[in-house]
């Protein structure tokens, strides 16, 4: 009898790891999954953030932010010079002019991106842009020495050069959108 119990007990400790080494590797929000970690070009990236945007009552979209290290500060995490990246998994079909306008809205709110050379490299981000289906992504990602590098599927692809522009578009993004304290 108590080896039954003890195997009994051993089965639900076995199953209770089991679990909590799958809930280890992903965070889940509105229904969908980003690894807590990827390794990208022998870097390892931690998510430091995920959200889900609603407008009124629908859900638009899942945004995660991935960083090497997690900063303390908003501006450690604009600032630093590694590799960093914005993945957005959208939740509804959104025509490309809903997009281009709604990225235009959200990252006008860093005057640098408004006017000059950085509007012009804003442009090319926004042109690139395509129509979204349900579970699309966009990914947004810095690598030193080769700039912005503008993927997924609701993208045609872009690379924009430097890091002025990539620090330009996480200002706006972390400014509208606050995760780390400022």
């Amino acid at each position: 009898m108590e080896r039954d119990g003890w195997v009994a007990g051993a089965r639900w400790l076995v199953l209770a790891a089991m679990l909590a080494a799958g809930l280890a590797e992903a965070h889940e929000v509105g229904g969908v999954k980003m690894p807590d970690t990827l390794e990208l070009q022998d870097h390892r990236l931690e998510l430091a953030h995920m959200e889900l945007k609603r407008k009124l009552f629908f859900d638009i979209y899942v945004w995660g932010l991935y960083m090497e290290q997690i900063p303390r500060l908003e501006a450690e995490a604009i600032a630093t010079d590694s590799i960093k990246r914005l993945h957005f998994r959208f939740l509804r079909n959104i025509r490309k002019d809903q997009l281009v306008g709604a990225f235009r809205q959200g990252l006008s709110i860093n005057p640098a991106l408004r006017s000059g050379p950085l509007q012009q490299e804003m442009e090319k981000l926004l042109q690139s842009l395509k129509d979204v289906k349900n579970g699309d992504d966009l990914i947004l990602t810095y690598e030193p020495n080769a700039g912005l590098k503008v993927s997924g599927e609701a993208s045609g692809g872009v690379v924009i050069p430097g890091k002025c522009f990539a620090d330009a578009l996480f200002t706006a993004w972390l400014q509208k959108n606050p995760v780390f304290p400022r």
